[in-house]
């Protein structure tokens, strides 16, 4: 299934859960939001499932609505992985004179929530803040089952589905702040995410997805997830080594080679350009920049 989160065009409307009836409609559910639907388990996509039998008339076209992130506004940080693609680890070495060597573990950091924005919406250049406004695409995981110390063996067991995410860096303040990177990540509106989360059920070859990023039609970023240095079990295993992980949590698992920064010469972000990142079976994002 293919759960979302929408609202009327109208300014001020609620936001209310969906899922996907077809390629142009949709039904709602009825529940509080996506994480209230997320923590009931079984039952909260049965509920899904039951309002996909309702009638025809019933359903709700997409495009007389707006779509929100499918977790507008997540309870923690989202989670994210650096350096999860050899290429792109090497393609930006020249920034890290003093890591040559792919790491043992992987590298984690945090994006705050209100970084979360919407799969068709602005992302702001906060002008006067960063000049160099990057892309990343990445495979977002959500949580669905609670577990500490979770064994990689049971790891795909807490995985509830899948998202599109691109995760907007401002490179130079990335830089500037002794090189921890949750400042630079961490800018409003630098996490769009969506269309919607496709169920686990509906993705049984995440290890085999094409991942992509075009700037204003030009492909910048076109790889495939089974080139992930530390696969999804791998990384749930290592995160929730000593932490909980709770159903609605988010992981971003890291981006392939193509990233603006690395290039000859750099490539930024700028106001008026459009981003799109698609992940193969999952979505596309199309965001504004400005």
């Amino acid at each position: 299934m293919r759960l979302l989160t929408f609202a009327a065009k109208k300014k001020g409307a609620p936001a209310r859960v969906g899922v996907m009836s077809g390629p142009e409609h949709l039904m709602e559910v009825k529940v509080p939001d996506m994480l209230a639907l997320i923590g009931r388990g079984k039952k909260g996509l049965d509920l899904a499932r039951t309002a996909l039998k309702q009638k025809s008339s019933k359903a709700i076209q997409i495009s007389a609505v707006r779509l929100l992130a499918p977790i507008p506004r997540p309870r923690k940080n989202v989670f994210c992985v650096g350096w999860n693609y050899v290429e792109h680890f090497e393609e930006g070495a020249k920034a890290r004179p003093n890591v040559v060597e792919l790491p043992k573990h992987p590298t984690f950091f945090t994006k705050q929530p209100l970084t979360v924005n919407g799969p068709y919406d602005r992302i702001p250049v906060h002008a006067g803040v960063t000049e160099k406004l990057d892309w990343e695409v990445e495979l977002g995981v959500i949580i669905g089952k609670a577990g500490i110390n979770i064994k990689e063996a049971d790891a795909m067991k807490h995985v509830f589905g899948y998202t599109v995410i691109n995760d907007v860096s401002a490179r130079e303040i990335q830089r500037q702040h002794g090189q921890q990177w949750f400042k630079g990540k961490s800018l409003d509106g630098h996490c769009p995410m969506g269309p919607w989360i496709v169920t686990a059920d509906k993705v049984r070859d995440w290890w085999d997805l094409r991942v992509v990023t075009r700037v204003n039609g030009a492909i910048k970023q076109d790889s495939n997830t089974r080139h992930m240095y530390f696969k999804i079990p791998r990384i749930i295993a290592e995160l929730s080594a000593g932490m909980t992980l709770e159903p609605g949590d988010i992981i971003s698992t890291g981006t392939p080679a193509g990233v603006g920064h690395a290039r000859t010469p750099p490539e930024f972000l700028k106001k008026g350009d459009l981003l799109e990142t698609e992940i193969a079976g999952i979505g596309l994002l199309k965001n504004p920049i400005g």
